[in-house]
């Protein structure tokens, strides 16, 4: 395994760390319009259409889950937990043990310590099979070498979680119980679609990820720009296109080197 990309010293970034208020209200808001209008869906005579709005859905909430991770909202500390929390019964999974284990995967790059970053390490077959059992591992992983405070916080998850559910069944409202299956889904593909995607290959190039543009980059919701962001994790998803011009243009062999998610959908630029 090649030695992992380090973050070059003469980028200038800090002054796209900092989020607008009308730039916070959109990042909080941002999943919204997709549960809405899965719910909708779910309620019509076309219900299956439901599917997409909730994969879009659950892409947005990771994408601000990601954010209250790295504090990267500008919220006070206790905020970014409360939503991780909220997420969690939103999103029928332990939030808390994700944000363990994902700065283990930021502090250990890939290597023996990281495992959300050993799904990268296998092929797409391999993931898709891993992945129902990825969600139990992060909780494991967490509970094992997290501590009690974030054991405490597992434990708070696992009610909000258990409340929403025992809520859901009990409801019968069928748009609801589409929901929570969809959302069961959604936990089981994180694995490929959250990490190895975005790490496959990797490890043998020492690309710190790999990094979209164009139309897929967009779709995304700028999820694809995950080289970018492991190299300046303080940068906001919605800043990271910015960064990547920065780089592109102020480090020499940056740009070639890019290994995109989906080459033949990358603009290359």
């Amino acid at each position: 395994m090649h030695p992992r990309e380090t973050a070059p010293s003469q980028v200038q970034w800090q002054d796209l760390s900092n989020l607008r208020p009308w730039q916070k209200m959109v990042e909080l808001t941002l999943p919204l319009p997709w549960l809405a209008l899965s719910w909708a869906l779910y309620a019509s005579p076309i219900w299956p259409l439901g599917a997409v709005a909730s994969f879009m859905f659950f892409l947005c909430a990771l994408r601000l889950n990601h954010e209250a991770i790295h504090g990267n909202l500008g919220l006070p500390r206790r905020f970014d937990i409360a939503l991780l929390h909220l997420l969690s019964a939103v999103m029928m999974g332990c939030n808390s043990s994700v944000a363990w284990s994902h700065m283990q995967h930021h502090r250990h790059a890939m290597g023996p310590g990281d495992l959300e970053g050993h799904c990268g390490h296998m092929n797409a077959g391999e993931v898709l099979l891993y992945g129902p059992r990825f969600p139990l591992d992060l909780i494991r992983h967490c509970w094992q070498g997290g501590g009690r405070k974030r054991q405490r916080r597992m434990l708070r998850d696992g009610l909000c979680v258990a409340v929403t559910v025992g809520a859901i069944v009990l409801s019968g409202v069928d748009f609801l119980l589409l929901h929570l299956a969809a959302m069961a889904v959604a936990q089981c593909l994180t694995a490929f679609f959250a990490v190895w995607i975005t790490h496959q290959g990797t490890a043998h190039s020492g690309l710190a990820g790999r990094s979209q543009r164009g139309i897929l980059a967009r779709l995304a919701y700028l999820m694809f720009y995950h080289r970018e962001h492991h190299l300046f994790p303080k940068v906001p998803v919605s800043r990271l296109p910015d960064l990547a011009a920065r780089l592109d243009a102020d480090v020499p062999g940056y740009a070639k080197a890019r290994q995109p998610v989906v080459p033949w959908l990358d603009s290359g630029a």
